[in-house]
């Protein structure tokens, strides 16, 4: 299977990961390029644009501020060893659009048990958070170690991506 095959055939695996889990970790770097990862509880809007709330203050926040590029990964932690499934994505980061703070809202609100709920008032100005957006770049998927299906003997990464870029799904 060439690798432009197998990175339009693995694709599925991207929005299946995005609507599976509410975790993220977001890996940023000061201005100065220490990194930092954080888990982050996040929304997909599409494959291309993630969502998260947070604290301007956070370290991670001021390391987007500072330095906009991120990695993130998403996965499930609970699998067996040699079992797991994850994405890796390149992107860039920073505060959502303040005119779509409502839909934004909204999107994240789904992914979140009732009574938790965020409201317009958790939110700068009245309230500490802040949404901020990930403008994903670029899609990987992990290949384990040993899959038959590639000549790999360690784990790696597969660049993915989608048959028609233009019609890919939202996933809540």
């Amino acid at each position: 299977m060439s690798q432009r095959t197998a990175g339009l055939t693995m694709w599925e695996t991207v929005p299946r990961l995005l609507a599976q889990h509410r975790y993220l970790v977001l890996g940023t770097a000061d201005g100065e390029g220490r990194p930092w990862a954080s888990p982050v509880f996040f929304a997909a809007d599409g494959q291309h644009r993630v969502l998260w709330v947070s604290s301007p203050d956070s370290r991670h926040s001021r390391n987007v501020a500072a330095r906009p590029e991120v990695a993130i990964t998403v996965f499930d932690m609970a699998a067996p060893v040699g079992g797991a499934e994850a994405i890796y994505l390149e992107a860039t980061a920073g505060p959502a659009a303040d005119d779509a703070r409502a839909a934004d809202l909204a999107l994240l609100n789904t992914r979140l048990p009732t009574g938790h709920q965020l409201v317009p008032e958790d939110l700068e100005p009245a309230g500490p958070l802040l949404v901020y957006q990930a403008a994903i770049s670029r899609h990987f998927v992990l290949i384990r170690g040993g899959d038959a299906r590639f000549d790999n003997v360690t784990d790696a990464r597969l660049p993915v991506f989608p048959a028609d870029p233009e019609h890919t799904t939202h996933t809540t």
